[in-house]
């Protein structure tokens, strides 16, 4: 007797909905896992959060278009009684990003879905949506953690604290303070970036939002007036700054890392904590066809499936995401005493 694993295979998928009956799939369960696959996506989506949405252009090829408003300068020019000025003008720099397709997809046999216990379309689509999310989270992510505003952690011996200008110079001293986060914003302000629903937000890893969340200073999220208005995956906040924790924050751990001696992997783990003010970055949107559902069932695949062994689902979608004001977007690189030793690259 064959086993089950046997009639599991890959198949290239080919179109959404089939007309020939019996095999289709009706609008209303396409849109039920859609839904599902959207709902466990955007929760891995902590990247996308603080970008500016852009639809995916219908017809318009590849090619998306972001745009930022130029801070008018100051009207110190006074009125003439009577005299109507000249007036200003909005200066848009915009900056175009190629879309780029990615995705996946399980298929499973006849076999499975007769003798499984559970739903396996459901629990595939939740295990492709988590992929999804954290897929077009990871490649915003490494589009900003490439911006050239780069702050070092300093370290510090005996209470003095020492510059640093390279990340191949940190050690495990130079950790995120509370004093560096007072540090950056003050960068951010004096840029005149401007705040997120009042905040500045950053993006940190769990192993550096552990030094932050030991200071006194620390307010957590049920410390705020407002909890129905938390970002996903915040923590808290302190300095002027929200903070968002995820896995996903990037870190580093290869030859531009500080050496670690006598260990495997020869160097320390360095992380990235992205500190953002409001219109830095772009991010086309997921809704709206940018992350599309793919369900076929027993049969749609015509002779190359003769026995109807055969289903499958997946996902695909459009991606891209872009710097727009650099200035406006801070990426401080950092140790950490505890676990830098032990992390792994992501």
């Amino acid at each position: 007797m064959k086993h089950l694993f046997d009639f599991i295979q890959l198949f290239a998928v080919q179109t959404t909905l089939l007309n020939t009956s019996g095999n289709d799939l009706s609008p209303e369960m396409k849109s039920y896992y859609d839904l599902r696959l959207l709902d466990y996506a955007q929760a891995a989506l902590v990247h996308d959060q603080f970008g500016q949405k852009r639809p995916i252009p219908k017809n318009g090829g590849k090619t998306i278009e972001f745009r930022a408003f130029t801070a008018l300068n100051k009207a110190l020019t006074a009125l003439t009684e009577g005299v109507t000025p000249s007036g200003n003008q909005l200066d848009v720099m915009t900056r175009t990003a190629t879309v780029a397709q990615y995705g996946d997809f399980i298929v499973q046999s006849d076999v499975l879905e007769l003798t499984a216990l559970d739903n396996t379309i459901l629990e595939a689509t939740k295990l492709l949506g988590r992929q999804a999310g954290l897929t077009l989270d990871t490649i915003t992510r490494n589009v900003l953690v490439a911006g050239t505003n780069v702050v070092y952690a300093p370290k510090w011996v005996n209470g003095a604290e020492t510059p640093v200008s390279a990340r191949t110079a940190l050690d495990t001293s130079a950790v995120l303070t509370v004093e560096l986060v007072e540090r950056v914003v003050a960068m951010l302000r004096a840029q005149n970036a401007p705040t997120i629903d009042g905040y500045y937000v950053a993006i940190v890893h769990p192993y550096v939002a552990y030094d932050l969340m030991r200071d006194p200073d620390w307010r957590k999220p049920h410390e705020y007036k407002d909890t129905e208005k938390l970002y996903r995956g915040e923590i808290g906040m302190i300095g002027g700054v929200r903070f968002v924790q995820t896995t996903e924050a990037k870190v580093w751990r290869d030859s531009t890392c500080p050496a670690q001696t006598g260990a495997t992997p020869a160097y320390y783990g360095v992380f990235a904590t992205l500190f953002i003010g409001e219109g830095a970055y772009g991010v086309t949107e997921v809704e709206g066809g940018g992350l599309e559902t793919i369900v076929k069932q027993n049969g749609s695949a015509g002779t190359a499936d003769p026995l109807d062994q055969r289903s499958s689902v997946g996902w695909k979608a459009l991606k891209t995401a872009e710097i727009l004001l650099p200035e406006y977007l801070v990426r401080v690189e950092s140790c950490s005493s505890r676990f830098s030793a032990t992390v792994s690259a992501n």
